[in-house]
């Protein structure tokens, strides 16, 4: 631990997952907590969490965990909030921060609101940041430098509370924005939400189909549909969560997805070379604002390592 000051005494990670797991690495890496409380449901995950470091004490329940705790960072899937903020309600310190790390922002605050303590600044939250990976094994400290958090708190929200959570996030190697929670929904409705599904739609179909067998889709798998399977392998349990409660914008950018999807379906059709060129010009000029915006590297392979051969 650095010899900073923490920005929190005692923090409480409700789920110990990549983003929880992530989130106790960075603390540690920089000093930002005096002591890291966690909570997972099976005892398995807590041992582990344990042993890797990433917390300083694991508790049986979420309400045991976050007692005392100036901070309070849920890291449960969206389906889970409202159970969670239920159980920790009574156990909450006044004048805590209570956040959650969702890919959804109205039903959060739908599911959790009716629950937080007068006194407690609850101040919903979503790290950009992930990969397709699960479990307390998942996490590091890196996961979130140079990535976006945003920040959705509510009208009457005390702007102390918010900016010692933005200093926080800013510590743990986000970049940190504010943002109203329907709009940030609509927004993740296409960033996030649209590609995974497209992704689980299209790796579903080619194990679906019967003219291609299943050996054939890995073993002449592109660049891709490769990069699909990657998005395709995410968490069942939140991405289905993520569908269930953010219905309405996903469903919005389905329609006008399929849309432009028929006018491409034309333009292959009909041999309109012209607006396939300019569709996928510009398209291309989008990854590389991406690209320059420190969101990705050009290099080769995306900087990924070389796919090592697995010993016979």
């Amino acid at each position: 631990m650095s010899g900073q000051k923490p920005h929190f005494e005692r923090v409480a990670l409700i789920g110990l997952g990549l983003i929880g797991g992530s989130l106790g690495h960075a603390m540690k890496r920089g000093g930002l907590a005096g002591h890291i409380a966690g909570y997972a449901r099976s005892e398995a995950t807590r041992t582990r969490a344990l042993e890797i470091g990433f917390i300083d004490s694991a508790h049986a329940s979420a309400a045991e965990a976050v007692k005392d705790a100036d901070l309070v960072v849920v890291c449960t899937p969206v389906g889970a909030l409202g159970a969670v903020a239920a159980e920790i309600e009574p156990h909450l310190k006044k004048g805590a921060i209570l956040t959650d790390v969702g890919s959804v922002k109205l039903a959060v605050i739908r599911d959790m609101g009716p629950h937080v303590p007068e006194g407690v600044h609850f101040i919903p939250g979503h790290p950009i940041a992930g990969t397709e990976q699960s479990g307390p094994d998942a996490g590091f400290a890196e996961l979130f430098d140079g990535r976006w958090c945003i920040l959705t708190p509510v009208p009457g929200t005390d702007q102390g509370a918010i900016e010692r959570l933005s200093a926080f996030w800013t510590a743990c190697g986000s970049r940190v924005d504010i943002m109203e929670p329907k709009h940030h929904d609509l927004v993740l409705a296409i960033v996030s939400h649209l590609p995974h599904i497209i992704a689980y739609n299209i790796v579903g179909t080619a194990s679906d189909l019967e003219t291609v067998t299943q050996s054939e889709v890995i073993k002449y798998s592109a660049s891709g549909f490769r990069d699909f399977t990657r998005l395709a392998a995410s968490d069942p349990t939140m991405w289905r969560d993520v569908c269930l409660n953010n219905k309405e914008p996903i469903l919005e950018m389905l329609a006008r997805f399929s849309e432009d999807l028929t006018a491409l379906q034309r333009a292959i059709r009909w041999g309109d070379g012209d607006k396939l060129f300019d569709l996928f010009t510009r398209t291309r000029a989008i990854r590389r604002s991406i690209v320059d915006a420190g969101q990705d590297t050009d290099a080769p392979n995306f900087g990924r390592t070389p796919v090592q051969k697995k010993p016979k």
